[in-house]
């Protein structure tokens, strides 16, 4: 069993933060030991930099190396201005107090950076899948993991819209994990679809990465933290990344989802500004999705962002954005496509019929960004100018069916007839 506390109303104290910490630290021979530290990059809300500080202070004068690797995925590198910011110092203060710490980004797309540790058998994935795919999963890793002696996860646990719920050894997959793996599991979950899978504890794509994380033969501990407003934890659960996981996911259940009474015809999701482009902003879409009414819409309100994806723009320039049976039905034409951007294309757009080479989306989805209509348009999305949105004019109009949600992305709405469905 994990160490640990959770509140479904309240926050823990710092004492509390600090004592948890300390107790679950006090079992570990760390004495010259090589630690790496796993973090999230901004795009996450977690009190990260609380976490560097306390650490440091509980174990930094022990250990042979305290270090960090932010977990970015496929996303941007950060730089050091964000990089510092995410664990609350300043270049002064790196360069004097915390020198001896290294900061790392993992770089999925460079094979000198990786290292294949096993594979997941196709026979393995069939039974996971539910008899959905049938193929060999290669499973690779930032090799730098193993210049160390243990392996800390620090990161919050939030519904998913790929594995449920996020935390927990989705830090190794897809956090510092290859291309193969992050692109099989991020399609099965789109084949599954986003409906089916976020805010369910148990999927098929949570099977996947536990799999591949049985593969990592260092010991791990895991810091899985429930966060609410101003990055505040009302819980805090440390042990194996299986074990803190499962506890941390049964109180973001009860704190991150939300239930509505009816469906609404227009949601206005506005983005918080650590999402610096709709492959991350999309997450207001897929935490939304299960409240719109059929031909109802979702305008992701982001005046700040300006580009699609930075990583993976140009492939989604090619392609679009589509129902997941535009795909299905045509993989010999998207057989180049890296799967789990054909993944992040199916989430934005939702669920969908594609019959007869006519596609039909359940709910229009809008950008209200700094992405100009021309290229909204070629992407099969909806544009509209976020200067021509005042915002208060939709505000307490839930009666009518519309929808307002100030910091869109994390918390899933739901409805509350579907509430219990697994």
């Amino acid at each position: 069993m994990p160490i640990g506390k959770g509140l479904e109303q309240g926050w823990l104290s710092e004492e509390d933060i600090r004592e948890l910490s300390a107790r679950a630290l006090a079992q570990i021979p760390l004495r010259n030991k090589r630690v790496l530290a796993i973090i999230p990059d901004h795009t996450r809300t977690a009190p990260v930099d609380l976490f560097f500080k306390l650490i440091y202070e509980l174990i930094g004068h022990q250990t042979k190396a305290l270090d960090y690797l932010v977990a970015l995925g496929t996303h941007p590198v950060l730089s050091e201005e964000k990089l510092l910011a995410r664990v609350g110092i300043t270049k002064q203060e790196w360069q004097a107090k915390y020198k001896n710490v290294h900061f790392f980004a993992h770089q999925w797309d460079r094979p000198d950076a990786l290292t294949t540790i096993g594979t997941i058998s196709a026979d393995e994935i069939e039974e996971i899948s539910g008899g959905l795919m049938h193929e060999n999963v290669p499973v690779t890793i930032n090799k730098l993991i193993y210049d160390y002696d243990h392996i800390f996860i620090i990161g919050p646990t939030f519904p998913h819209e790929v594995v449920g719920f996020s935390g927990g050894n989705k830090y190794f997959f897809p956090g510092i994990a290859g291309a193969e793996i992050i692109d099989f599991f991020h399609w099965l979950g789109a084949v599954i679809t986003n409906l089916k899978i976020i805010g369910r504890k148990w999927t098929a794509t949570r099977a996947v990465v536990d799999r591949a994380a049985q593969f990592i033969d260092l010991p791990k501990l895991c810091f899985s933290l429930v966060v609410g407003e101003d990055k505040k934890l009302a819980g805090l659960y440390i042990g194996s990344p299986e074990e803190a996981w499962s506890a941390a996911a049964d109180l973001s259940e009860k704190l991150h989802i939300e239930y509505k009474d009816h469906p609404y015809h227009l949601v206005l999701g506005i983005a918080p500004t650590m999402y610096d482009d709709i492959w991350t902003a999309g997450k207001v879409m897929y935490k939304s999705e299960p409240i719109v009414a059929d031909g109802g819409e979702v305008v992701i309100y982001a005046p700040h962002i300006s580009e699609i994806s930075y990583t993976h723009g140009k492939i989604l320039d090619e392609i679009g954005y589509h129902v997941r049976d535009y795909f299905l039905k045509q993989m010999e034409k998207f057989r180049h496509i890296p799967r789990a951007v054909l993944a992040h294309s199916t989430h934005v757009r939702g669920i969908g019929t594609f019959e007869d080479g006519i596609e039909k989306p359940r709910v229009q989805v809008t950008l209200a960004t700094a992405i100009p209509e021309e290229r909204c348009r070629l992407l099969n999305l909806g544009y509209r100018n976020p200067r021509s949105i005042e915002i208060e004019e939709y505000l307490n109009r839930e009666e009518e069916g519309i929808l307002v949600i100030p910091h869109a992305g994390e918390k899933l709405f739901r409805l509350r007839s579907n509430k219990g469905e697994q």
